[in-house]
């Protein structure tokens, strides 16, 4: 387990770091996309119906709430 988990570790702590250059309505949309992603596929998967549609679902419907909330936060 400690082999398949630490490539995954690294690639998130790759991933956080490059968020440090982005605008707060690039970093709304990352974040949104990562979180709906995640929550898309755990809903699908109690609920029973495909986890990749749901991923998939999750990551827009989240990408579009995080630069929403992004160009909020920038005052546009």
């Amino acid at each position: 387990m400690k082999k398949i988990a630490h490539p995954f570790v690294v690639l998130a702590l790759i991933s956080l770091a490059a968020c440090t250059n982005m605008s707060s309505e690039q970093q709304g949309t990352v974040t949104g996309a990562g979180l709906g992603a995640a929550a898309g596929a755990g809903i699908a998967a109690i609920s029973g119906s495909d986890g990749w549609t749901g991923a998939a679902i999750g990551a827009v419907a989240g990408g579009v709430a995080g630069n929403m909330k992004g160009r909020e936060q920038q005052g546009y």
